[in-house]
């Protein structure tokens, strides 16, 4: 009986921190990967995209935390963990990686804070088979990740402050990424940046087998070997798109 409650109580929790829809989904998607052992997997992705303008998100705070860019996967300090294959393949493709670290009293060691990738181009996802093309005037940021002991402080905020400046003077206008629509903590974070909505695609991912539904096209993917994949096109975005939510 108490497991039962228990059990009861973690959906109605999910519910209210994800709503009915992406809340079904993220049971199914715990469903599906416990019935298959971890063999299958569910997706849901929140595609958005954040205008970029030079100047100050912090408002002069934050400047213990140094942001700088890291130029190869042997140089990056201690984080997440990634597989270094999929790290190579990021530098492969020319992504640029910005990575935060504090400052301690006494200027030796830097502990990693955070750290921010951005692609220009085009874009092969590592989470599933997909790939994202760009305009010239946009730009995809993809793994943003801060240091548990530092959210909800200014890590998130200077490390966009900084892909900010950098991706102006490219000429970037717009910062296109996905998101899962599982993290709502992520997705209220961009929305606080001014991120518009462009689209939701799930994925299923069975061994070799891989189905997708988007709301934007192609729509429907189904494909079963590494070189099949669906190709997401955006472009600049008009100023009557939703915001993200």
């Amino acid at each position: 009986m108490a497991s039962s409650t228990q059990f009861l109580r973690r959906i109605a929790a999910t519910v209210r921190q994800l709503g009915w829809i992406d809340g079904a989904w993220h049971m199914a998607a715990r469903l599906l990967q416990a019935v298959t052992k971890g063999r299958c997997a569910l997706h849901r992705y929140q595609f958005v995209a954040q205008p970029v303008a030079p100047g100050s998100l912090c408002h002069g705070r934050g400047k213990a935390i140094a942001i700088t860019p890291c130029l190869a996967a042997e140089s990056l300090p201690p984080g997440p963990a990634r597989p270094y294959a999929v790290l190579q393949e990021r530098y492969r493709q020319g992504a640029q990686c910005l990575v935060a670290r504090i400052r301690p009293a006494n200027d030796q060691d830097q502990a990693m804070a955070g750290w921010l990738w951005m692609l220009r181009g085009a874009c092969q996802e590592d989470e599933v088979r997909a790939r994202y093309v760009l305009a010239p005037e946009l730009s995809w940021d993809l793994d943003v990740w801060v240091h548990p002991q530092q959210r909800g402080a200014l890590v998130f905020a200077r490390l966009w402050e900084e892909a900010n400046a950098v991706l102006h003077a490219q000429g970037v206008r717009w910062s296109c990424s996905r998101i899962s629509r599982f993290n709502p903590g992520s997705l209220t974070a961009h929305a606080r940046l001014g991120a518009v909505n462009m689209g939701r695609a799930t994925f299923v991912r069975c061994g070799r087998w891989q189905w997708m539904l988007a709301s934007l096209p192609p729509y429907l993917h189904l494909s079963r070997h590494p070189a099949s994949f669906p190709q997401f096109h955006f472009n600049t975005l008009p100023r009557s798109r939703h915001a993200a939510t």
